[in-house]
């Protein structure tokens, strides 16, 4: 006996905890209800509500790694040969 596929659902748990059952966005994994459409999400930096320092933006996770691997390289050269 052949099996049907089942169509793609978007999977989000609904208030009720239940699966959605609806359609995802063309491209995206998740129904409009549910983060698929265009412009969903937070904003990013200041403007997003949860902002409150910026100790972990990408510009300082940057400026950390590059601190980083210049003190390794500078106790390699510091070791004895």
């Amino acid at each position: 006996m052949r099996q049907v596929s089942q169509a793609a659902s978007c999977g989000a748990k609904t208030r009720s905890g239940a699966p959605c059952k609806s359609a995802p966005v063309t491209g995206r994994r998740r129904c409009r209800m549910h983060g698929g459409a265009d412009g969903s999400g937070a904003s990013k930096g200041p403007k997003n509500g949860n902002y409150k320092h910026g100790r972990y933006t990408a510009e300082v996770a940057a400026t950390r790694r590059w601190l980083r691997e210049a003190t390794h390289m500078l106790c390699e050269l510091k070791k004895p040969t």
